[in-house]
């Protein structure tokens, strides 16, 4: 792959012997700050609430005979 050139010109400035700008960036730049939690008492009820239910509404061809 080819380097971008915001990128040739900051191996340039470092290779010159000058700051390079990549090193003052902040230490959160890179990081994935995103995070994860637990589901509310409300989704894991509306998630319960469909658990046992089908798309065909119970009718699967089987057949139960009583005797």
């Amino acid at each position: 792959m080819s380097l971008s050139k915001a990128k040739k010109q900051r191996l340039k400035v470092a290779r010159e012997g000058k700051r390079n700008p990549e090193s003052s960036r902040s230490p959160f730049a890179l990081q994935d700050l995103s995070t994860k939690r637990t589901k509310t008492k409300k989704e894991q009820l509306y998630r319960e609430k469909h658990k046992n239910h089908s798309r065909d509404g119970g009718k699967d061809g089987s057949f139960y005979f009583a005797s």
